[in-house]
């Protein structure tokens, strides 16, 4: 076997929606090129156009879905007097748009909330802000549950429902304002608190999320269409879960404050003190009557990316090792097991030979100290990594699927172990960045940064580390 050369073609010319926007200047090596085509791979075969070409099919008045296990489940689309579409997230206009090419005239309209939006001739695509809460947000979720709540028992209402949509998707509970729900939301992504402990409080502290559009559109029969973008598929976490039951409770969640030292917003504590007394009900839970008529199929995960890039990378020539689609931790601690797995490659061969592509998906985490500075999981990972590279024959690069990683307009970045001399900048100075959580401005020194835009997908995170050995560095460790 042998590692792609700079006259290999062994690239996915299936591409149709993601483009990286500076790729000629990161594409700096064959293995630069290799790891840029498995991630531009990946997120293109989780768009919502080509999973629903895969998995949504219609013929003589039945809708067809298959879920990523496999199973098919059948709907009669002549036995529902409308067939409605809500829903929101990242991908959330383009899944709409894949459902008016697959659906046509046998919709009866819709809408949905996304930061990315598509052209669709029946279906509103209203805006709404990722990763925080906004008022527009909210109005637009006033229209989708509008929907939701007019369906009756004869109707069908398709959710569209990924990544993005806690935040995109906003209906405060009870008194609360957005300001509160954003407020406590970016105190909860500074935190370092797991996707699972920030849904359980935002899901206390709507009306749409922990089964709260499943009780809107209750007694319609619901499908939920979903991507995934959370470890393990929970579609009880993905967009906080809308359509799903609830596990968790108000005292769940205010356990969540209290272990991650967070005392604000008043009205927030005071709501979910309230809920704990009994004073509001709780979400619904497994069993209750409001799922009786809802149905979820996972369409698209992590798996998905991982796959698309493994096919990439075995047809350049490399064996794709796939670390674990359910990556999660501090993003720079992740990094340096990443760097020290594939350094383990090249000195011993173990756990796969080179030339090879290490794979993994998941979602880390960067607990931020004091102001903190900008980037983001993926930057974070990726600066991390910079300081560890030693032997160029390593090229580590990883992106947020939906283009944005953290509050900022870059997916990622990629480097090797040149990146960071060729900068300019010393290591003490990218280890002062990295500890302050200002990741993107040194990148952004190095030239690494990846930019897609918008992606119109989101499913969490790919990461890619190419592994040549076929010769190279000696080694030798430039840092001081």
């Amino acid at each position: 076997m042998t590692g792609r050369d700079s006259d290999s073609d062994c690239t996915d010319d299936r591409h149709a929606h993601v483009t990286i926007e500076n790729r000629s200047t990161l594409e700096r090596t064959p293995a630069h090129e290799l790891a840029l085509e498995c991630v531009t791979a990946g997120l293109e075969a989780a768009h919502p156009e080509r999973v629903l070409d895969e998995r949504l099919a219609v013929e003589d008045d039945v809708l067809s879905i298959r879920d990523v296990d496999g199973g098919t489940t059948r709907y009669e689309l002549a036995s529902y007097d409308d067939v409605v579409v809500v829903g929101g997230g990242n991908a959330a206009g383009h899944l709409a748009r894949a459902l008016e090419t697959h659906l046509g005239d046998r919709l009866s309209g819709g809408a949905v909330v996304t930061d990315d939006p598509a052209p669709t001739d029946l279906i509103e695509v209203l805006p709404g802000d990722h990763p925080f809460p906004s008022e527009r947000g909210r109005e637009s979720t006033r229209r989708v549950l509008e929907l939701a709540d007019g369906a009756g028992e004869d109707d069908l209402v398709l959710a569209c429902i990924t990544g993005g949509g806690s935040a995109l998707v906003v209906a405060p509970a009870g008194s609360l304002s957005v300001d509160d729900l954003r407020t406590v939301t970016d105190d909860l992504l500074r935190s370092g608190a797991s996707i699972d402990e920030i849904n359980a409080v935002r899901k206390h502290c709507s009306a749409v999320k922990g089964g709260g559009l499943a009780d809107v559109a209750s007694p319609a029969t619901v499908v939920g269409l979903v991507l995934s973008d959370v470890v393990g598929d929970d579609l009880g976490v993905v967009s906080s879960g809308p359509i799903s039951p609830d596990p968790t409770t108000y005292a769940d969640a205010l356990a969540v404050l209290e272990r991650y030292g967070i005392d604000g917003p008043d009205a927030v504590l005071e709501h979910l003190r309230r809920g704990d007394r009994g004073e509001f009900p709780e979400t619904p839970v497994t069993g209750a009557a409001t799922f009786d008529g809802v149905t979820s199929h996972l369409l698209a995960s992590a798996t998905t990316a991982i796959d698309a890039a493994a096919g990439i990378a075995t047809d350049c020539g490399y064996d794709p090792l796939v670390l674990s689609s359910g990556i999660r931790g501090e993003s720079s601690e992740v990094a340096r097991v990443h760097v020290a797995i594939a350094e383990e490659c090249l000195a011993t061969g173990n756990p796969v030979t080179p030339p090879a592509v290490l794979l993994s998906g998941g979602e880390t985490t960067v607990s931020v100290t004091g102001d903190g500075g900008t980037g983001g999981p993926n930057q974070e990972f990726v600066l991390s990594a910079a300081l560890e590279l030693t032997d160029e024959e390593i090229v580590v690069a990883s992106v947020d699927s939906d283009g944005i990683d953290g509050p900022t307009d870059v997916a990622g970045a990629i480097v090797d172990s040149s990146s960071l001399a060729a900068s300019g900048l010393e290591f003490g100075e990218a280890r002062t960045a990295l500890a302050e959580n200002d990741a993107q401005p040194a990148l952004e020194a190095m030239g690494t940064l990846v930019r897609t835009g918008p992606t119109g997908t989101n499913v969490n995170d790919l990461r890619v580390v190419v592994v040549d050995g076929e010769g190279g560095g000696d080694g030798s460790d430039s840092r001081s």
